[in-house]
């Protein structure tokens, strides 16, 4: 699953295991769209990319390579040489050349220009290599008796990128570019092919990504940027490759994405970001959860906006005790949260109106955007650290617990308190932001409006809520390490901090 822009309109592309494919209208959205038929794609390995906003580049290990232009699916058959066969004679003037019309519906027909020498054709030079073909296309020529024939090329891959105005393909160890500002020319002067043939590149090319002026090449354990791409005195193609990670790569291919101004990836050991030319883990908080992932299923990952907050995941199916399901690894600001939003088996973002919205697709068809309702009721669970309170040695008692959180103002929310320690967990007390009236006998009074229902009413914004005296008497509640666990089901609230005071006991 993947995004693309057409025309100024944002879609998202969903490829299925059975070849077919459909996209959808982010802006307007209705039911999915039929892109192609099952068993038009391998069903394993389809990616895009995107030329300006004119059309999706399609490479496919089955269908090749192709466009999409909102309207006709179309291989990149085009064609590469033209050879005369029989150059005629008797010409004072260049004939005019004449290429057979693509075999596709919505192809490009390709052009050339004839080259005279001593009154016969000596050469063809193609000024349009066209799309469309999937047999060579008929030559003609204007007068004379000149003949040629001509070629077509159809590049083969398992990744592509638009990049510094070229397409490049990835296909084994080498990496295929067009000429410059073209997306289906492979033959001009200015495009070519290099192999990495460097020990650093364990196996083949995993993925390409275009990212922060760089083009990023992905293998199993290592990472190479190609940058700094232009085109000499001759009209070729000229750019530097750089080894920036000869230990530290990734297989999961659809794990990786821009986020700001560095490169997030996932790999079957953790998380890293690639800011420059360093390669650094943020996903220390998660090496208890990396064991019980199931990587032999689909690993997908995106960033994406949460209460205005833009932050990164990955789609994961996760071993919980035998019961396998289907979770987002949400991270930002060096925090890790866990998110459920169903049985996901691909997630990806785009921008939509100027917000990027995540959206995700299950392996029935059903697609939906995630994170979207933001005032229902989800169940929640934070727990804290085990704090040692600057002194590990001596036992605490707990005495008092403060808990700062902000709620909207059409919410009552409750937050339902445990104080928990190294071997064992308090009785939960709850505190919310209810405000009850009382008489001078501090009896609650109830409100009523006129049709007798019962009014809550309810302080909104910060609230900073206590429970004193929450334990009785000191052996109910302590620990050499003590810490919190609030679960609530109010939703859109914000935590803002957390409180505890204690006394000191006995050492050791």
């Amino acid at each position: 699953m993947a995004p693309a822009n057409i025309g100024g309109v944002a879609f998202m592309f969903a490829f299925f295991t059975n070849g077919g494919a459909q996209y959808v209208n982010l802006e307007t959205p209705t039911a999915p769209v039929t892109l192609a038929s099952s068993g038009t794609f391998s069903g394993t390995r389809t990616q895009i990319s995107q030329w300006k906003n004119e059309r999706v580049l399609i490479i496919d290990t089955t269908y090749g390579y192709a466009t999409f232009d909102g309207t006709n699916l179309v291989r990149v058959g085009s064609v590469a040489t033209i050879e005369v066969t029989a150059g005629g004679s008797g010409y004072s003037a260049a004939p005019t050349v004449t290429i057979g019309p693509p075999n596709q519906t919505g192809g490009v027909q390709a052009t050339a220009e004839a080259t005279i020498s001593g009154g016969i054709v000596t050469a063809i030079t193609i000024t349009e290599p066209g799309t469309g073909y999937t047999s060579a296309p008929a030559i003609s020529f204007s007068s004379g008796a000149a003949t040629a024939t001509a070629t077509i090329i159809s590049q083969p891959g398992t990744s592509i990128q638009s990049f510094s105005g070229r397409v490049w393909i990835a296909d084994g160890r080498t990496v295929y570019y067009t000429a410059a500002d073209s997306y289906n020319d492979f033959t001009s002067i200015s495009a070519g092919n290099i192999t990495l043939v460097d020990a650093t590149l364990y196996g083949d090319i995993t993925q390409i990504v275009a990212a922060n002026n760089f083009l990023y090449v992905f293998g199993e354990s290592s990472i190479n940027v190609f940058s700094d791409v232009r085109v000499n005195t001759l009209g070729e193609t000229l750019f530097t490759n750089t080894n920036i990670s000869a230990s530290i790569g990734t297989e999961l291919f659809l794990g990786i994405f821009a986020y700001f101004r560095s490169i997030l990836f996932i790999n079957r050991y953790g998380v890293y970001a690639l800011v420059g030319a360093t390669t650094t883990k943020i996903s220390d908080a998660l090496d208890g959860i990396f064991p019980n992932i199931d990587f032999s299923s689909t690993v997908t990952g995106c960033q994406t906006l949460i209460y205005n907050i833009l932050v990164s995941a990955w789609n994961v199916r996760y071993n919980d005790n035998g019961t396998y399901r289907r979770v987002q690894l949400v991270f930002f600001d060096r925090k890790w949260f866990i998110s459920y939003q169903g049985n996901l088996t691909h997630i990806n973002s785009s921008p939509v109106n100027g917000l990027i919205n995540a959206y995700g697709v299950e392996s029935g068809g059903a697609f939906y955007r995630l994170y979207e309702d933001q005032t229902a009721n989800i169940a929640t669970e934070v727990v804290t650290a085990l704090w040692d309170l600057k002194d590990p040695i001596r036992d605490k008692q707990a005495l008092k617990l403060g808990v700062e959180a902000t709620f909207p103002v059409t919410v009552a929310g409750q937050l339902n308190i445990s104080i928990d320690s190294e071997s064992r967990a308090s009785t939960s007390i709850a505190l919310g932001n209810a405000v009850a009236w009382q008489n001078n006998s501090f009896n609650n009074i109830a409100w009523t409006n006129n049709a007798g229902s019962t009014l809550q009413w309810v302080s909104s914004g910060y609230q900073l809520t206590e429970g004193y005296k929450l334990l009785k008497y000191d052996a109910q509640m302590y620990g050499k390490y003590l810490g919190m666990t609030v679960t609530s089901t109010a939703p859109a609230f914000t935590f803002n901090g957390f409180q505890l005071e204690h006394e000191l006991r006995a050492r050791f």
